[in-house]
């Protein structure tokens, strides 16, 4: 490899556009360097390779042993020979002596720039790597790229990314250069380099959304409590405000419903339900069944259920299609929540008061009515047709 030009110049274009330290590219080139010197060689000396700023070449080095009786040339020399060289030193000193490095066959330079190549690719994975995983939980803007049995793979700039099908919304359809903004939620180091994870159905999206549209959010006056979602359907958000005269709700709506307009609009068309967060569960728990509107709660603190009476006409309204509305506000709160309209409670108190008079079967029937408590963030809901 010829080391007569100055390589300072190449060192600053690989630090430049690579974006890689200058430590590593100096070290790539002063291992390349060593590798074809080995290489000519055939590993019979005992080689180093230094970078020396000063001239912008990689100074090749060959250290020997002095002795009295030498029995291995290559890494030995007499000490005879060795005072030529250094007056002072002495049987047992280590004796180094500069090589010309520009005397390399081609094939010996050929193998040069291919570890100077590698050397660069690992330090660029290691730099991707690094920046990535301190972005964990961020929300990105990329470019569709390509297809891979439904997945995407999503171009971040530097590097790639990759979106599996489970984690995009069953209504999203992208196409070759659409633009995606989606979570990233891992990064792993592979054999073929860093692997970005991202996703469209996590329910930090949601919450990032609102943070880039409403200043309230970034700036912590309104703090985002709790999150769920069915990707691509309907999701509810919890907010508070630290400040009293800062309405949680009314600052993510936004002017003329702005603000959410503008998250509905990323999520394709999902429907958002903006929630006020409250410490009392019973009230949080009516506010995340909005739009309807709760007759009455009974808690059960020891099972963290609910059993929530709504006025007839409401029933549907709290459970939502196919139960949505109730399921999403139970995994909202973190309680079991068990809804009835008032016509059946009002059955069931009958019921479970005629059990005192010793008719087993009515007692019965009332457990049938009342059903177990389940664990926290189920919905049981009566049967009622669409």
């Amino acid at each position: 490899m010829e080391t007569t030009f100055n390589l300072k110049h190449i060192i600053d274009q690989i630090v430049k556009e690579k974006g890689i330290d200058r430590e590593v590219v100096v070290e790539a080139l002063e291992q390349a360097v060593l590798t074809a010197a080995n290489k000519k060689f055939r590993n019979t000396r005992d080689l180093e390779a230094h970078y020396n700023p000063e001239i912008g070449e990689v100074e090749l080095f060959e250290f020997v042993t002095v002795v009295d009786e030498v029995q291995d040339s290559y890494k030995e020399i007499d000490l005879e020979e060795a005072k030529e060289i250094d007056p002072d030193v002495e049987v047992g000193d280590s004796l180094g002596m500069k090589l010309d490095a520009s005397g390399f066959s081609r094939i010996a330079a050929q193998t040069a720039k291919q570890v100077i190549i590698q050397k660069v690719r690992e330090a660029e994975r290691e730099t991707i790597f690094n920046e990535f995983k301190d972005r964990i939980g961020e929300l990105v803007n990329g470019v569709v790229r390509r297809f891979e049995r439904g997945d995407l793979i999503i171009d971040l700039g530097r590097a790639e990314a990759f979106l599996p099908q489970k984690e995009q919304a069953q209504r999203e359809v992208y196409r070759q250069g659409d633009r995606v903004k989606a979570l990233i939620t891992d990064i792993r180091m592979t054999p073929k380099g860093p692997q970005i994870l991202m996703s469209r159905t996590h329910p930090n999206v949601l919450a990032k959304l609102f943070e880039a549209e409403v200043p309230e959010i970034a700036e912590g006056i309104v703090e985002v409590k709790s999150v769920v979602r069915e990707p691509g359907s309907r999701s509810k958000i919890a907010v508070y405000s630290n400040d009293s005269d800062v309405d949680p709700v009314g600052a993510c709506v936004g002017m003329r419903g702005s603000r959410v307009q503008n998250v509905v609009s990323e999520l394709r068309g999902e429907k958002i339900d903006i929630i006020p967060w409250s410490e009392d569960p019973a009230r949080f728990a009516c506010n995340a069944l909005q739009p309807a509107v709760v007759s009455k709660v009974y808690i059960d603190e020891e099972n963290r259920a609910m059993e929530i009476i709504v006025a007839d006409d409401q029933l549907s309204l709290a459970i939502g299609k196919r139960g949505q509305n109730v399921r999403l506000a139970a995994r909202l709160t973190g309680w079991r929540i068990d809804i009835k309209s008032e016509t059946r409670a009002a059955e069931a108190e009958l019921v479970e008061f005629s059990s005192y008079d010793g008719t087993a079967e009515e007692a019965a029937e009332a457990d049938a009515v009342e059903g177990p408590a389940g664990e926290p963030g189920d919905a049981a809901v009566e049967q009622t047709e669409e």
